[in-house]
Parts: C-alpha cells; structure tokens; sequence
C-alpha cells in the first residue's frame, strides 16, 4: 500500500514538527525534507517495543552497521565492513567529524552547487572556506569545473560529494565516481561522500567506497523511512581510510539516540516491502508533477531526477526575480524552498517535496498557478 496515499491533510495537521508548524496553517507546505507518510509498521513496533519495557539508555553494539551491510548487499552488491564502521549523531554532524580527521583545522571543503544549504552552513560555523564547484547543464559533476575547484582549495582539502544529489536528484555513475576517485588522488584532496539518499533512488546506486578504498561516507535510514527525529547515522571508512576512522573520539558515539538507533536498525531489516511501495509512489508523484507543471505552468522546467523526493524547479521564465519561492509563499500560500541558499546556480529555482499525497501536490501546483 502507497505510504503516501495514507494520510489526510487534517491529519498531518496535527504533527508539530518543523514542516507543519513553521509557517501559518494557511501555507501548503511542501519544502522541507519530511515526509507526509505513517512510520513503517516494523520501526513503530521497534520504538514502541523499546518504550514499553524502558528501553532508552545509551546506544551499544553494531546492530545498526551489521543491518546496513545486509541491506546494502541486497540492494546493491556492495557490503560495507562492519570493522570499520561507527556511529555518529546524523549526517551532517559526522561530516563534519570527517573533516576534523582527514585534513587540518582550515582546510578548505570543495562542494558541487547547487547543493543541500547545510553544506554551506557547517563548513562555514567550522571557520571553513567552501570551494564551488557547479554542476554541468546536465546537474552532473563538471569534472573541468571540479579539477579547478581543487587546484584553488589546494592539497589536503576535502571533497563533500552529495550521492545521490542534492537538490536534483542526480545519481552518480559508477565511472562518474571512478573519475571522481582518480581525481581526488592526483591533487591529495579527501572525499567525504552524504549518501543519506542512498535508498530512494530508481536508477542503480553506486556506493562510493565501492570505488574507493581511501574514502569515508556517512549513511542514514532517516530519509529514507521518515526518521530525521530519531538521531542516528553510520560513518564508513574504506580500506584505505580505517586509520582515519579508528581516530574518531569515544565521545562522538554518545550522541545518537539509542532508540533512534533501534529505528533506523528494523527499517533496514524489515522495512524493505515498504521502501518499495515508497519509490512506487514516488515514481507517480514525479509524473504526476510533470504533467500538472505542463497543463498549469508550462514556463517552469523540470527534470525528474532519479534519485531523492525532491523536485528541482526551473522558475526563472516566469518573471519572480531571483526568489520565486517568496512570491509563491506569499501569493499563494504555498511553502517550498528558495534556490539562493543551494548557492551558485540556484537564483531563480525552487525546491518542492514530492514525498506527499498527490493531492497536495495537486493543492502545490494550483497555488503557485494562481500567482498568475
């Protein structure tokens, strides 16, 4: 059953996170990366089954690495190494973990924009330079664009790739990411790789330690099963990299939660039936977006991406400037996010959250036609 077709708007209503409570409850809100979905039945018997005999101390063991290495081999005939795994508050926050051990205290990070703003936000609060290297007119790595990128950050600067992409929902090729690998070497730069979107892709996923040894990666099943508020995530290291790994303080693993940990353990093992019923729905809301921008507001282009449930949106024919997004929110009282802060590339672009009901993207699409 579509996780997307199951609840109704009065019901999201009355959830009092960050996406429904944000903005007026006149605002359709389809921006931020929260899904209109109800949890997994195995991850909501995880919590619940963890609640009811107290189970809420401190995170211990490698269960979530050992479900993460089956799911992957399944998913993708790649494994990585439990040995040389370890847990760590979110994505984001082990990123930047990752920079502290593979390069010095200023070393600059190379980014491909436009990109997920946060890249930005936790390079900068480091004291970090961000080094922009765009996406081609395709939304893939230019790897002309790349290569100058790392000259200019120079030697034992760090690479923080976005597989999947994004906004865009680019999924990297396996020679993409080779080139990537061979490039990062010659010029003694370090990728760090979020792949939090890993499972929500419709074309093949290519983990990037699967073409690197000397790499590291930080995975999660918080988008992919809707789990942001249950903090937990995995860092990775390749061959190569373990050293590197080995060094990360005892401290770091205090802080995801341990029954966010439970969580994101039984998506990987047993909600697999229902991430597939997701991209199903996924797959139709993408065409669904497509053809109601064609009848209602053919200026705006869209490509649907193959990976994520985000939609990147092309506005900048349609005369709202720079910020189509604020013109949308306060014409038509719909909620989606503004370009500017994905950095180069993204004036005149907006991004939409396709991980909803198709009648609220419906809703979306009839809103931002009404500014007109």
């Amino acid at each position: 059953m579509n996780p997307l077709r199951q609840l109704t708007l009065d019901q999201l209503r009355r959830r009092t996170s960050m996406k429904w409570r944000y903005y007026p409850e006149d605002v359709l809100p389809v921006w931020v990366a929260e899904m209109d979905v109800p949890l997994a039945e195995p991850v909501a018997r995880a919590i619940t089954d963890a609640v009811a005999i107290g189970d809420t101390g401190y995170p211990n063991g490698t269960a979530y690495a050992e479900a993460l290495a089956e799911f992957a081999k399944k998913r993708w005939d790649w494994a990585p190494a439990v040995e040389r795994t370890a847990i760590v508050p979110d994505v984001m926050l082990g990123a930047v973990e990752m920079f502290r051990l593979v390069s010095h205290r200023d070393a600059p990070v190379v980014v491909n924009c436009p990109v997920y703003p946060p890249f930005y936000h936790f390079v900068e609060s480091l004291g970090r330079c961000v080094v922009e290297a765009p996406l081609n007119d395709s939304w893939r790595i230019g790897f002309a664009a790349l290569q100058d990128a790392f000259r200019r950050a120079g030697e034992g600067s760090v690479y923080l790739l976005c597989n999947p992409h994004n906004p865009t929902g680019t999924v990297h090729t396996a020679a993409e990411l080779a080139e990537v690998a061979a490039l990062a070497r010659s010029h003694r730069v370090r990728v760090v790789a979020d792949e939090i979107h890993a499972p929500i892709t419709t074309a093949e996923f290519v983990p990037y330690l699967s073409v690197a040894d000397d790499g590291l990666s930080l995975m999660s099943s918080s988008k992919a099963w809707n789990l942001a508020g249950l903090k937990a995530a995995l860092a990775i290291a390749g061959p190569d990299a373990a050293d590197d790994l080995a060094r990360l303080p005892e401290e770091v693993s205090h802080g995801p939660s341990h029954v966010g940990i439970l969580a994101h353990t039984a998506a990987l093992r047993d909600g697999g039936d229902w991430l597939d019923a997701l991209l199903a729905g996924l797959d139709e809301n993408r065409r669904l977006l497509a053809d109601l921008l064609a009848a209602e507001l053919p200026a705006v282009r869209y490509t649907p991406g193959q990976g994520t449930y985000l939609a990147w949106l092309d506005c900048r024919e349609l005369g709202l400037g720079d910020d189509p997004a604020k013109v949308f929110l306060q014409r038509g009282r719909v909620a989606l996010n503004s370009g500017i802060p994905f950095g180069t590339g993204g004036k005149g672009f907006v991004r939409m959250n396709l991980a909803t009901s198709p009648e609220i993207i419906t809703e979306a699409v009839r809103r931002m036609a009404s500014v007109f």
